[in-house]
C-alpha cells in the first residue's frame, strides 16, 4: 500500500481527479462523485482534506463503508496522533480560510440542528 502526503492529497480535489482523506486513509472517489446521495457539491466540499468529521456526522450506512475499501489508494502520511493533529489542524486553517458560506451541506444541517436543540434547551 503506498503513502500519499499532503501535497499529492492536495492535488485531487477536482471531479476529474479527487481523493478524499477519512480515519488516516486515502480514497480515489473520482468515479463516486456523480453517484454520491447527497449531490456532488457536498462531497466535492471535501476533497484534498481530512473529511472524517463531515463522513461522521452524517451517519454513513454500512453500504457506503463497504464501498471504500474499493477506493483505497493507501495511507495518509504521518498516521497515528501525529496524523490526527495534523489533520484536524489543517481541517481547521482550511475552514477558517474559507467563506463561511462554502460550508459543506453536511455540516449546515448539522450547524442547524445543535443551533436549534441550544434555543430549545434554553427555553
Amino acid at each position: 500500500m503506498s503513502t500519499v502526503s499532503l501535497d499529492e492529497l492536495r492535488a485531487h480535489k477536482d471531479k476529474n481527479s479527487f481523493y478524499i482523506l477519512i480515519h488516516g486513509k486515502v480514497y480515489d472517489a473520482t468515479k463516486f462523485i456523480d453517484e454520491h446521495p447527497g449531490g456532488d457539491e457536498v462531497i466535492l466540499a471535501e476533497g484534498g482534506q481530512d473529511a472524517t468529521e463531515a463522513f461522521e456526522d452524517v451517519g454513513h450506512s454500512d453500504e457506503a463503508r463497504a464501498l471504500l475499501p474499493g477506493m483505497l489508494v493507501g495511507d495518509f502520511e504521518g498516521g497515528g496522533v501525529r496524523y490526527h493533529l495534523l489533520s484536524y489542524t489543517l481541517h481547521k486553517a482550511d475552514r477558517l480560510n474559507q467563506d463561511i458560506k462554502l460550508k459543506s451541506g453536511a455540516a449546515a444541517a448539522q450547524a442547524s440542528r445543535v443551533s436549534g436543540a441550544v434555543e430549545t434547551g434554553s427555553k
